[in-house]
């Protein structure tokens, strides 16, 4: 189950990722549970959408309590985002990214108590969370953000951009900006439109009551197909998690889950 859930390719990326324990200065303790096992435990946990409570850990051979404290532990040092940027890294190298168009959108999920929640306004009030996602021109996620489910679309869309970092290419310096930018009316703010442009990127952004979403749904349904493969990691169909930093990891591991989906794609037609 190890392997299954996290392969050689995967593992060798993650492998000098993850932080070096700090040695204990008087020896002796528990042997430390097995790394890979606790990757492939939590990959496992994002993809069945399963509770802590729930995870099968006695298939990969450690506690749930161990695979829960180094998910914290990892989720703080920032390694999803690392490992996400690895991929994403690789694909550039691969000229696997489309930096002529990005498209932005974002999904509500009902949440339980927590941090980054609120009263979801299309669903009765009930409290949620938002992923807000950011994507190339073939769905691939660059970024993502997480907020309550009662702030406007529009407060996300600089921070978003602010968040992709620059990743290689096969030539030339590493890309951060997209050529246009791509969203629905929920963008629609003047200032929003000319800080886009400030920074030397086209705006393709539907008017309220001028023109139709529609009219974009041939580069919108890009977005919309990347936050439904986000979902298909079931962790990210209902929030669970009280903490918000948690919340966020799960994001980032189900865009670095795609990423790697994609890179493996590539390698195997290559």
């Amino acid at each position: 189950m190890v392997c299954t859930w996290a392969p050689d390719d995967f593992w060798q990326a993650a492998r000098p990722l993850i932080p070096v324990p700090a040695a204990r200065p008087q020896g002796g303790g528990k042997r430390r549970a097995d790394d890979r096992a606790v990757l492939a435990a939590i990959v496992y946990l994002v993809q069945a959408g399963c509770s802590w409570a729930k995870l099968p850990a006695v298939m990969f051979g450690v506690s749930r309590s161990t695979v829960h404290r180094r998910f914290t532990e990892w989720t703080h040092d920032g390694l999803w985002v690392r490992l996400h940027q690895q991929f994403l890294h690789q694909l550039g190298m691969m000229s696997e990214i489309d930096w002529s168009r990005a498209i932005v959108d974002s999904i509500s999920l009902r949440a339980q108590k927590g941090a980054t929640t609120g009263p979801n306004p299309v669903d009765r009030g009930k409290p949620g969370s938002k992923i807000h996602v950011l994507c190339d021109r073939t769905g691939l996620p660059l970024t993502v953000l997480i907020s309550a489910a009662n702030v406007p679309d529009a407060q996300l869309l600089l921070p978003l951009l602010d968040s992709i970092i620059p990743i290689r290419g096969h030539r030339g310096r590493p890309r951060h900006v997209p050529e246009k930018l791509h969203a629905d009316k929920a963008y629609d703010v003047r200032a929003l439109r000319a800080e886009v442009r400030r920074r030397g990127i086209g705006v393709r952004i539907a008017r309220k009551g001028v023109e139709s979403s529609q009219r974009l749904g041939r580069h919108r349904w890009i977005v919309e197909s990347c936050l439904s493969w986000l979902q298909h990691n079931r962790r990210l169909v209902r929030r669970y998690d009280r903490k918000a930093e948690h919340f966020q990891a799960f994001a980032d591991l189900g865009c670095l889950l795609l990423a790697y989906r994609r890179l493996t794609k590539h390698s195997h037609l290559g």
